[in-house]
């Protein structure tokens, strides 16, 4: 009996500094979880702000794309105008040219004129008449007559005819700077613009570069993020490590309790979560919807405020309230053998552990409520693997009894 005593002694001192060291690892690793939960916020969000500045980015690389092709094609055209006038300055060159070999014709030819005009006169009175008076017969008369005759129609028509020549010259000449004065214009309207859209170019270009600095920055902070949430995941495993050795140290201490009572066990160790009568699933692992539910449901009809057991010995990770949201009133275990189980929706107040303490198997830890999302009474019980996160959830009932 004494020895029965010492042993029942020795598990009380064992339990209660079990307790006492997993209360700083269960906070700790609540407070690392909440913080890699935030981390993991801001991750999404810069994500978010990232893809918004990358979709800008790329918007504006093709709006600059396009400018560039506009100068190109602005750049092409003025090239073109300059060829134009090139040419047609040519052309005036050459009228000018023509146009002062003409007025130097005219006053040539004015000049000679002048000087037979100037020749008669200086013979004195004589006349037309004196020259025809003078003629020796009537054929002499004629040929006299013709040629005086022809001499000056020959001056005039000379005369005009040169004169018409510099007219159309002239007016050419005048359609020909013309046409330059238009094409001047022109060049210097599409320069104006090519200059407008070398502006907003070069706009739009440092845009791209503080666009890309933004993105670089954003892109370090997911990254800080990142090899912040890494060490978290590190330090929780190093906390869930010693919370694995503490059970150990535990089992070798005490043994596993409540079994039959319950209905049994399988080879997980897991007994059932309610009582007798009250184990009914009423949703599997998916909604009938066809949503993923990651649990099944013990839904039984009179199951509300019925004692929700622990399945097997393990540490409490998380004892919490969220409310009118998710779990509502829920409990999260870790347990030896590598698993996590999760109780949610409980009755506001009936939870009966805190986080960091440690549960024997059929041990009462809250009562079946309808807390959180729920639609009425029953308890939501959930299997996890691996690190026991959202992801690792699995059917639980090849875990449970048969």
């Amino acid at each position: 009996m004494k020895k029965i005593v010492v042993k029942i002694l020795g598990a009380i001192i064992v339990a209660i500094m079990l307790a006492q060291n997993t209360v700083a690892i269960a906070a700790s690793e609540s407070q690392l979880n909440s913080q890699k939960n935030e981390n993991n916020e801001k991750i999404q969000e810069a994500k978010d702000k990232k893809d918004e500045i990358t979709e800008e980015k790329n918007k504006t690389v093709k709006e600059v794309e396009e400018i560039s092709s506009k100068i190109e094609d602005y750049e092409s055209q003025i090239a073109e105008l300059d060829g134009q006038i090139e040419n047609l300055n040519s052309q005036i060159a050459d009228a000018e040219n023509t146009l002062n070999q003409a007025q130097e014709d005219f006053d040539k030819q004015e000049k000679l004129m002048e000087a037979r005009l100037i020749a008669v006169q200086e013979q004195g009175d004589t006349s037309l008449l004196d020259v025809l008076l003078s003629s020796e017969n009537i054929i002499d008369l004629i040929s006299r007559y013709y040629f005086v005759t022809e001499l000056a129609s020959a001056d005039t028509e000379l005369l005009e005819g040169i004169k018409k020549q510099k007219e159309e010259i002239q007016q050419a000449k005048e359609k020909l700077e013309a046409s330059k004065k238009d094409l001047d214009t022109a060049k210097a309207s599409k320069q104006g613009v090519s200059v407008q859209l070398k502006a907003a170019k070069n706009e739009k270009n440092q845009q791209v570069a503080k666009l890309a600095e933004d993105e670089k920055q954003i892109q370090q902070q997911i990254d800080e993020l990142a090899a912040a949430n890494k060490a978290i995941d590190k330090e929780i495993e190093q906390a869930r490590e010693a919370a694995r050795k503490k059970l150990e140290e535990q089992n070798k201490n005490s043994s596993n309790g409540g079994g039959s009572s319950f209905g049994g066990t399988n080879s997980s160790g897991f007994i059932w979560p309610v009582p007798a009568g009250y184990r009914t699933v009423t949703t599997a692992m998916y909604y009938s919807s066809g949503q993923y539910h990651g649990a099944v449901d013990f839904g039984s009809g009179g199951i509300n405020g019925q004692p929700v057991y622990a399945v097997a010995d393990g540490v409490v990770m998380i004892s919490a309230n969220l409310g009118n949201t998710s779990y509502g009133n829920y409990v999260l275990i870790m347990h030896n053998n590598g698993l996590y189980t999760l109780y949610a929706h409980g009755q506001n107040g009936s939870r009966l552990v805190n986080k960091g303490d440690y549960v024997k198997q059929g041990q009462q830890i809250m009562s079946v409520g309808t807390t959180g999302n729920s639609t009425g009474p029953h308890l939501h019980f959930e299997v996890r693997t691996g690190s026991g996160g959202w992801n690792d959830r699995v059917d639980p009932r090849p875990y449970l009894p048969k």
